[in-house]
């Protein structure tokens, strides 16, 4: 069976999971010239012709500056398929990329990264395009998750959609459940021209540690690849410890304050939040529950407006004590204090501002029309 029948078969799962592309949009397709961009713009070509969505694609290429950069063959390539590559000079890209390089380092790709992506929104939007497709496949994802786990202690990847609401941009991944191999295999198969490697940092970095690694395990455990890409979007068996969650209070042992995370938890609050006349929970914000003996008795609701400022909306809670809720407070701005420090909290609930001003909140003189109380907290 040709190789490109398994790629649009990826694609279509991936566009049916995660709704990645909509009738009427318009896509820019980001063309780095490797195998992965140059396999991608063939595939999503070939969508537009069966998917019955009415999309359309524009191929861009951003030109870093990178020695031995030549996008002429995939822009002939791009051309026997129908499109202009557009390319764009980003060529300040590469001197800012060695300016902040360390002794001893190769390029900081997160930088790269970066860059690259206000660049190619930049495009997107001269284009009136709504959407930017890359070329990331399940094995980038998986190296991903691995780096982050390693080196952030974090369990995570990139997403197969998101929206930046600033840019007015959807970034989207229709190659998350294609393999690397068939990409280099479609690329053969159908004679498409790819380009060598340009960035001085490929081969060298943290990634391919973690794909050299991933690659032995896939030689002693062939089951495992297909079970970890399976992993990323199974939610049903997603079991971690931070469902359990709770910080306990010094003050109270009886007193907790639980993350909500889950959509149960959500339900439970909202029932409670009804039945004692509690505001419901907005979107947009973080929560922590206030538990008494692990039950639900309150919310505390609040955004992170910089990295040292925080924002509570909303401090609700009922068959608690004051003096409870006031060692709940007082709980939640040492627990952030620990991870930011000095910190300034602001509360914006109107309900309880006699209660912030028993615990040491004052009126704010940079807002005192809007009746908010701050209050700085340290170490």
């Amino acid at each position: 069976m040709p190789i490109i029948r398994s790629v649009l078969a990826s694609i279509k799962k991936a566009d049916e999971t995660f709704t990645l592309i909509d009738p009427g949009d318009k896509i820019v397709v980001g063309i780095s010239g490797g195998k992965d961009s140059m396999a991608l713009l063939y595939a999503l070509h070939l969508y537009t012709k069966f998917s019955r969505k009415d999309f359309q694609i524009f191929p861009v290429t951003l030109d870093l500056g990178f020695p031995g950069f030549d996008p002429s063959a995939a822009k002939e390539y791009a051309a026997r398929l129908g499109y202009e590559l557009k390319i764009v000079d980003s060529k300040e890209v590469y001197p800012i990329l060695l300016t902040n390089t360390k002794p001893g380092h190769h390029v900081p790709c997160s930088i790269c990264s970066r860059m690259k992506k206000a660049a190619i929104n930049s495009v997107a939007n001269d284009l009136g395009c709504n959407k930017v497709a890359f070329a990331h496949h399940q094995d980038d994802a998986l190296e991903t998750l691995w780096m982050n786990m390693i080196h952030a202690g974090s369990v995570s990847t990139f997403e197969p959609k998101m929206h930046l609401d600033r840019a007015g941009i959807t970034f989207i991944r229709p190659l998350i459940f294609a393999k690397e191999e068939q990409l280099s295999a479609l690329c053969e198969e159908e004679s498409i021209p790819v380009m060598g490697k340009t960035c001085p940092a490929d081969g060298y970095t943290e990634r391919q540690y973690c794909k050299d690694m991933l690659l032995t395990l896939y030689k002693e455990r062939p089951e495992a690849r297909a079970n970890l890409g399976t992993m990323l979007y199974d939610y049903s068996s997603f079991r971690l410890y931070f469902d359990h969650v709770e910080y306990p209070c010094p003050e109270d042992g009886h007193l907790s304050l639980k993350p909500l995370l889950q959509a149960e938890e959500a339900i439970t609050y909202s029932c409670f939040a009804k039945g004692h006349s509690l505001r419901p929970l907005e979107k947009g914000q973080e929560h922590l529950l206030l538990l008494k003996d692990h039950r639900i008795v309150g919310i505390v609701s609040f955004i992170l407006a910089n990295p040292h400022q925080i924002s509570i909306t909303a401090f609700d809670y009922a068959l608690i004590s004051e003096e409870e809720a006031a060692m709940l407070l007082r709980q939640f701005e040492a627990h952030y204090c620990r991870k930011i420090n000095p910190l300034h909290y602001f509360f914006f609930d109107e309900n309880h501002i006699e209660f912030a001003a028993s615990n040491g909140y004052a009126p704010n003189p940079s807002q005192p029309l809007f009746g908010v109380y701050a209050k700085r907290y340290s170490r």
